[in-house]
């Protein structure tokens, strides 16, 4: 509901409504009145309200009707004749693939309902307004440099504030903004954008399927320092979103979905918060937490921040830590979002706190060890090469350790393996085993396992408790890596360093090369050397196995088509 009548006047073209401190402005509303045929537009061109106006229905066999935001009338006394569809049709741009069509430099949009044979037999016309101002209610949020998810019903302004945050990010804060723009809906129909996204560049896309792979060619082709991008959809749109979260670009996306709650249960799209799977715990780590042995937890770090629920027009619910709200919400915790209203007058108020608000690093690239620089400001690659260490575990080759579990949880040991990259094999039985990693309360229980164990000469290795940290630690002991403080630092070097030699070897050969897995921030800093060799890279599989796949640039190679997956170059 519009909380008060505004005042409309028709200037030069373009109608202008004021409301509060806010300037709501329809460009060439005459534009849109202008395609519609003589009987359906009169009736629109005498209300006096035009400024509410929100679509025209059009359907065959049916009167038009005019919906404004707080009432609907008919606008002709006959139903709508395939002539008055053809008028309309044959004076808008070409519908595509997605049934939608646009006039051009404007930001109405025309969408297309066909029956079984495609005729159509049906339109909505949109109208489609620039509102200057609208995101002053979270400016502050927007200028903070983290990536934004905005959530919310059909018709509740998602697309109006993407638009108003690229204009205010390229004009007001001067950065480098690239509008990724399906079925030209922020930027307007035509090949030039509508002025109301100020600075900010646009691609268009083709068809809505290629909408992920346009997102990619911005952020390689023309080094944007934020994306913006309407109606994340698909799992490839998701895994494209968390590429470009991975290369320090500042994301501003709207995704389906009325609240974070929904997304985290929405399967296609529940990686934009980190994802979700189900854990098995073991008996002593359920006992402790007081749960069920199979509980939820989150995959990995979540691609956007911060999300926005747009509940109302005027009201948002903020949930400034995403990784901490998810969280919460699968151990069962109701979280408690910042909720700001605007009132009438335009005035912004906090009408509830948020219950906590996680302390986050601030946005920026990670230091990176493996550029030096020669001379302030020339950073320089190191591409000097080691000789290789050898394996950390000697095992035979082709076998693996086989590890008992006693009291550990698997699934931690499990993403444990992996994330180390060691040679290692969880088996059920002690009798298969080489060594155990043993919870101590299991064994101070039931020593009578770890007797048997003795026995067999298989060496125990015992933890204190079933955090993963813990779990990692005693692997690292199982394989001799020593304590984390002294690998971390190589475990970054060796993935660089692999990363430089595959760079060699695609720039020498044109052949793809795919990385061993490794976690978001040495990803990040594959990518980063990647693009120093003006190379193609790509995030690809999910948490704790994605990997970084480096391509030539050259779009005519076929990408890894056959191509093993190379854990040494």
């Amino acid at each position: 509901m519009i909380p008060h009548q505004p005042n409309s006047r028709l200037i030069a073209g373009r109608d202008e409504v004021q409301f509060g401190d806010e300037q709501l402005i329809t460009d060439n509303l005459d534009q849109l009145l202008a395609v519609l045929p003589d009987e359906i537009r009169a009736p629109i061109v005498g209300h006096p309200d035009t400024g509410s106006l929100l679509e025209i229905v059009m359907d065959l066999g049916r009167h038009a009707e005019a919906r404004f935001a707080d009432e609907m009338f008919e606008l002709s006394t006959e139903p709508v004749t395939d002539e008055q569809i053809a008028y309309v049709v044959d004076r808008v741009g070409s519908f595509g693939k997605d049934n939608r069509a646009g006039i051009a430099r404007t930001l109405h949009r025309i969408s297309a309902i066909r029956n079984r044979q495609g005729r159509i037999v049906g339109l909505t016309c949109r109208i489609g307004r620039a509102v200057y101002g609208t995101i002053r209610i979270i400016q502050d949020v927007v200028q903070s440099g983290h990536s934004i998810l905005i959530l919310g019903r059909p018709g509740r302004g998602k697309t109006t504030k993407l638009r108003e945050t690229a204009r205010v990010l390229s004009d007001d804060f001067r950065k480098r903004v690239v509008i990724v723009d399906t079925s030209n809906e922020i930027a307007g129909d035509g090949d030039i954008p509508h002025p109301g996204i100020g600075r900010a560049r646009r691609m268009q896309v083709a068809t809505p399927e290629e909408q992920h792979s346009v997102m990619i060619e911005a952020v390689e082709n023309h080094m944007p320092e934020v994306i913006v991008i309407d109606e994340i959809g698909t799992e490839a749109e998701a895994f494209a979103a968390r590429t470009i979260a991975e290369r320090g670009v500042q994301l501003i996306g709207t995704a389906h979905g009325n609240s974070l709650e929904n997304l985290m249960m929405n399967p296609t799209l529940s990686d934009l918060v980190g994802g979700i799977h189900a854990v098995t715990l073991s008996d002593d780590e359920a006992r402790r937490r007081g749960t069920q042995k199979t509980v939820l937890e989150r995959k990995a770090p979540p691609t956007f921040d911060i999300v926005i629920e747009i509940m109302a027009m005027d009201k948002l619910a903020i949930h400034h830590n995403v990784e901490g709200t998810v969280d919460r919400l699968l151990r069962g915790g109701m979280p408690q979002p910042e909720i700001r209203v605007r009132s009438e007058t335009g005035d912004i108020k906090v009408i509830q706190t948020a219950d906590v608000i996680l302390p986050r690093d601030p946005p920026g690239e990670p230091v990176n060890p493996f550029l030096l620089s020669d001379a302030p400001g020339r950073p320089v690659v190191r591409l000097e090469r080691r000789p290789p260490e050898p394996l950390r575990y000697e095992a035979p080759p082709g076998t693996a350790m086989r590890i008992f579990p006693y009291g550990v949880s698997r699934n931690r040991l499990e993403r444990a393996i992996a994330e180390l990259r060691v040679r290692g094999q969880i088996v059920r039985e002690l009798s298969e085993a080489n060594a155990v990693l043993a919870l101590k309360e299991s064994v101070r229980k039931q020593p009578e396992r770890m007797r048997e164990a003795a026995n067999r000469r298989v060496p125990i290795y015992i933890i204190k408790s079933n955090t993963f940290a813990q779990v990692a630690s005693g692997v690292r002991d199982v394989f001799k890596m020593g304590p984390p403080s002294e690998t971390a630092g190589e475990e970054v070097d060796d993935a660089l360093q692999d990363t430089s030699d595959a760079i060699d070897f695609v720039i020498a050969n044109g052949t793809p090369v795919e990385l061993a897995p490794a976690n978001s921030y040495i990803r990040r800093l594959q990518h980063q050397l990647a693009d120093r060799h003006q190379l193609h890279s790509e995030s690809i599989g999910v948490e704790p196995r994605r990997y970084v796949r480096i391509m030539p640039r050259d779009p005519d190679l076929p990408k890894a088509a056959g191509i093993e997956r190379a854990t040494t170059i």
